[in-house]
């Protein structure tokens, strides 16, 4: 298990619309209050510097992207007993508020994001590490729903972004990604027998504590 005051670390990864969050909260279901969630999504880099149509054309699916070495920061932080200010990201400007939002340790810490295995450092935080493996058409499917009801997004704008850069970068970053998983679950959060599994492993995790 990974260092620091027996806290249990569990990356969940899988490509845009596979059912990451769905997944996420039946596990939280399972343990009520003993669950923090950091998405990599809260780490997008500021881009303050840059023009609203200039931040519209950057590519959002590459590693780069992130303020990754932050969101290590802040799950050591949480795995030694502190709490953290976590960035505050806003998908309707393509950028972070000034808002920060403290977030207090647990026995588990959850880290979900697409990308959150293809980076060394990160992934050998995890005391689990989880894959969700769901089909292209229904990731898509999904991800025009999320964007066009949460994140104000047109549908041009969702198929032209998922086209020219989601698509390349699933296939460069994300499913080459999927080796470093402890665990592969088709379907996410509606994989009953997964969910019983890392439910179990989870109860054990915290038994050893």
């Amino acid at each position: 298990m990974a260092q620091g005051l027996n806290k249990i670390v569990i990356g969940i990864a899988g490509g845009t619309g596979s059912g990451k969050t769905t997944l996420i909260e039946r596990i939280q279901t399972e343990f009520k209050e003993g669950i923090v969630v950091l998405a990599h999504d809260y780490y997008y880099k500021d881009r303050s510097e840059l023009e609203l149509k200039e931040r519209e054309r950057l590519n959002y699916d590459h590693p780069d992207s992130f303020e990754t070495d932050l969101l290590i920061n802040h799950i050591n932080k949480l795995k030694n007993g502190e709490s953290v200010f976590r960035p505050v990201y806003d998908f309707t400007i393509h950028n972070r508020t000034k808002e920060k939002v403290k977030v207090d340790t647990a026995d588990v810490i959850i880290v979900e994001g697409i990308l959150i295995f293809e980076n060394r450092e990160l992934r050998n935080l995890f005391d689990i590490k989880i894959f969700i493996d769901t089909d292209a058409d229904v990731r898509i499917i999904r991800r025009i729903l999320r964007d066009v009801k949460e994140r104000e997004r047109s549908l041009d704008s969702i198929v032209n972004q998922y086209m020219s850069t989601v698509k390349l970068m699933h296939e460069q970053f994300v499913e080459p990604s999927k080796k470093y998983a402890d665990i592969i679950v088709p379907e996410g959060g509606f994989n009953t027998v997964a969910l019983e599994m890392i439910n179990e492993r989870i109860h054990a995790l915290l038994e050893k504590k």
